[in-house]
Order: structure tokens, then sequence, then C-alpha cells
């Protein structure tokens, strides 16, 4: 999906570039709680988003979309496909989960995810998980409570890029501290994308205007009574708070 497809709020400069495949838009947004491809269509044609990401459920636990399908409503050539591991509750899961997607569809954008049986990112797993990775071939975008050191680690290991979670995930309490959000990102010179908990467009906004490169939304817009709606909001919300952060305009530290 290039710029002039997606619309005017997309950036004409790709803010991250994996493989020669670029990114436009700075929304992404997650589809693993979906079970209608043709709403997976509408949602991500509303959010300009120009990512499909994709996963494997090891436990079989979950609904989930046939790939047939999305590829007759969703027109998967038109985005950068992605993998994840959110389902991975350990290292080896989220090992195995990268590996089938690669062997499976030649997936080599991993976004990675080893988390506790309470949801929360496994800092030391994750680490972890990413060095076998990245010696692997792959792409590692791995998901990180805010900690500069570990996304220093993270850094130097080859990620090409940090997601930071800004609450709990599916929490919809926006950014829980913001000054450790931002001595993350400060930390780092590789693009950060905020995600977790980010609830309403405002909480969108206030991700920006923090400084990140992108923002991640999944549970708010899949949940939404009109999850169309909300995602178009969330891509002007997107824009809004990139634009008053490229003027310098960086909001000022609550608490």
């Amino acid at each position: 999906m290039s710029a002039a497809t997606a619309g005017p709020d997309v950036g004409t400069e790709p803010w991250l570039c994996l493989r020669g495949r670029a990114l436009y838009s700075r929304l992404i947004l997650g589809i693993e709680q979906y079970t209608d491809p043709k709403l997976v269509a509408d949602v991500l044609r509303a959010a300009a988003c120009d990512v499909f990401i994709t996963t494997f459920d090891l436990e079989q636990a979950r609904p989930s979309l046939l790939m047939s399908d999305l590829e007759q409503t969703v027109g998967l050539n038109d985005y950068v496909w992605i993998g994840t591991t959110s389902f991975a509750r350990s290292r080896q899961d989220a090992l195995l989960t990268a590996r089938r997607l690669k062997q499976s569809y030649g997936i080599d954008i991993m976004k990675l995810d080893v988390r506790t049986p309470a949801n929360l990112p496994d800092n030391a797993q994750t680490v972890t998980a990413a060095a076998e990775l990245l010696d692997e071939g792959f792409e590692v975008l791995p998901f990180i409570p805010p900690d500069p050191q570990t996304a220093v680690a993270l850094e130097k290991a080859g990620c090409a890029a940090l997601r930071v979670m800004a609450s709990p995930v599916a929490s919809a309490r926006g950014i829980s501290d913001e000054r450790a959000v931002r001595a993350t990102m400060a930390a780092v010179s590789i693009p950060v994308i905020i995600e977790g908990g980010l609830g309403t467009p405002a909480q969108a906004v206030r991700a920006m205007e923090l400084g990140a490169d992108a923002v991640l939304v999944n549970s708010a817009v899949a949940r939404a009574a009109r999850p169309t709606v909300l995602a178009e909001s969330m891509r002007h919300a997107v824009y809004a708070g990139r634009l008053a952060a490229d003027q310098g305009l960086l909001a000022p530290l609550v608490g």
C-alpha cells in the first residue's frame, strides 16, 4: 500500500523499512481477535494501515480466520506481512510460532511477544528469543515494558524497532508511566511503537505527542461497537499527534 492510495494523512516518507518493504502508516492494527474477514478488510482500510499481521495459535483454542478467506476479501498483496507471537507464553512457543510462520508463508518480519501467564511481556525471555530469531535471519520487533536497559540490549542485538507497553494489554488505561516510556524511547535510536492499553483516540494522540514513531492498537478497535469508525478515528488521532511532534510540540510529562 502506498501513501498515495492510503490517504493524505499517511506520510510520503517511510518511518520504517524492513527487507526493502516500507511502512508509511504510523497506525498498526492487530487483527487476532476478528472472526469476519470482511470486517478485517474494512478496519484495515478505514485505518489506512499498510501492515497485515498474522499468527498461529499453537493451542488451537481461539477462533481464527482461514487465510484463503482473507486472501479473497482483504487484498493481502497490498500489505506488508508481519508475523506475531502474541499468543506465546514462553520463549519456546514464540520461536516455534515464528518458525511456522516462516515455513508456511515466508514471513521473515516478526512482531515478537513473549508474555507471562498474566499477559505481560517477559523482558528476559524476550531478549533471548530476539537474539535467536535474529540469528535465524528474522527482522524482529520485540514487545517490552518500558525499560531503557532492555531497550538498549535489543537495539544492540539488531532489532529493527521496539514496541513499548503503555499499560497492560486491553486495559484501555493509556500510558501509565510517561516518564518511563519517554526514557525508554530516548535510550535508543531505532523506531519505537507504543502499544498496549491504548483505548481511545486521545490516548493515541498522547503516545504520538510523547515522541512515538507509531502506535499499535488492537482490542479497542476489535471490541468497539463500530470498529471501522474507531479505526478511522485512531487514524486521524495518530496523524494529529505526529503533526504536533513534527513541529517540536512534544507533550509535557504528566506528574
